[in-house]
């Protein structure tokens, strides 16, 4: 099957009413986890590479490590994901490589720790759109700025992340800014700032709405029913994920992620895109280090990554199926990026915005 934009796939997501769980990759194992655990339960993928992941990887390794999910398993759907773009030039770059999504996050600056004004963020998010969207790739833009509403400041991971405190304003998305926003640059799903951040240390207790500011997602889903929203750093950090990795040598103190629970009231308010990071990165660590202190004399790196598959497998299929994203991918037919490029010249992907809903 051929590869998927993103604006596709959540467009049959809102028409179905799921939402997509988007895996960050870095090596060939979680390619091979994410993938298996998509064609056991018949799910479209999201696959995202950060910036770090790209220099980690290298792009052509990156490339042929798609091509070859694509050869293994012909009947899945995947997205390609530019995850927080910096620039033109990362988003560029991504698009010649094969991506068919882009996230140009102008929430910060090119250093990408820098905080960005408004008039930033618009200006050169519009411009990503208007050259991804000739070439039919979709675009993610942010408004607002990852961070905790607990602590005032932003989390940092894989090279990303404001620095410094934050003011509740940067921390929360504005539902009308939101509108006038997608409105100028003509996004295809926008991540907001809703309290939650990069990292496994999201929040020092169970999220409530003081925290977690779900009321945020409702606003400008009443405002714009029809746009795809974003949400970031949305692991959940499970306990029993990290009993395990303490139990076999980790020190990971108690944290709390975002429930799923709270990300299913989500994706009933028009969230159809969901990152996660952590919970994959710790579920694979808590099997490493069980090989790690149970066979001490294990040297074979094959004997530490099969476990290590096995449990990142299990975890994306547990998000497949709680998101409703299982059963779906044998009912999407990918458009070549050529349509979709006929589709944005034509206005025909235009936002719709319904502000006469506003409360």
């Amino acid at each position: 099957m051929a590869r998927i934009t993103l604006r596709q796939l959540l467009d049959h997501a809102a028409e179905r009413g799921y939402g997509v769980p988007a895996f960050n990759i870095n090596n060939m194992e979680q390619v091979i986890a994410i993938m298996e655990a998509a064609a056991s339960c018949d799910a479209p993928v999201i696959l995202q590479a950060s910036r770090g992941a790209r220099s980690y990887a290298g792009d052509r390794m990156l490339a042929k490590m798609i091509e070859a999910a694509e050869a293994e398993h012909p009947q899945i759907p995947i997205c390609l994901h530019q995850d927080h773009g910096n620039d033109e030039a990362t988003c560029l770059s991504a698009i010649q490589h094969g991506f068919t999504s882009v996230m140009m996050d102008g929430s910060l600056m090119a250093d990408a720790r820098t905080p960005a004004d408004y008039d930033y963020n618009v200006a050169i998010t519009a411009r990503v759109t208007d050259m991804a969207h000739r070439v039919g790739v979709s675009v993610e833009g942010e408004l607002g700025v990852l961070g905790s509403l607990e602590t005032g400041t932003g989390a940092a991971e894989d090279g990303h992340g404001a620095e410094g405190t934050l003011s509740h304003d940067q921390l929360l998305t504005d539902p009308d800014q939101a509108v006038a926003f997608v409105r100028a640059t003509k996004v295809d799903a926008l991540a907001v700032a809703m309290g939650t951040s990069h990292g496994a240390y999201k929040f020092s207790r169970k999220p409530d709405g003081a925290i977690l500011a779900m009321h945020v997602i409702r606003a400008i889903n009443e405002r714009m029913p029809e746009l795809h929203l974003v949400m970031h750093g949305s692991s959940s950090v499970p306990q029993d994920l990290q009993e395990a990795f303490n139990r076999h040598g980790g020190e990971m103190p108690q944290t709390w992620g975002v429930p799923v629970e709270e990300i299913l009231l989500g994706i009933r308010h028009g969230v159809r895109k969901v990152n996660i990071d952590t919970d994959c990165r710790l579920a694979m660590a808590a099997a490493i280090r069980k090989v790690a202190t149970g066979n001490r004399a294990e040297f074979d790196p094959r004997q530490f990554m099969k476990p290590a598959i096995a449990a990142l497998r299990d975890l994306c299929r547990s998000r497949f199926q709680a998101f409703g994203t299982a059963g779906q991918a044998s009912r999407i037919k990918p458009q070549p990026l050529a349509a979709m490029a006929r589709q944005y010249a034509s206005g025909a992907l235009d936002p719709v915005i319904d502000v006469g809903r506003a409360a």
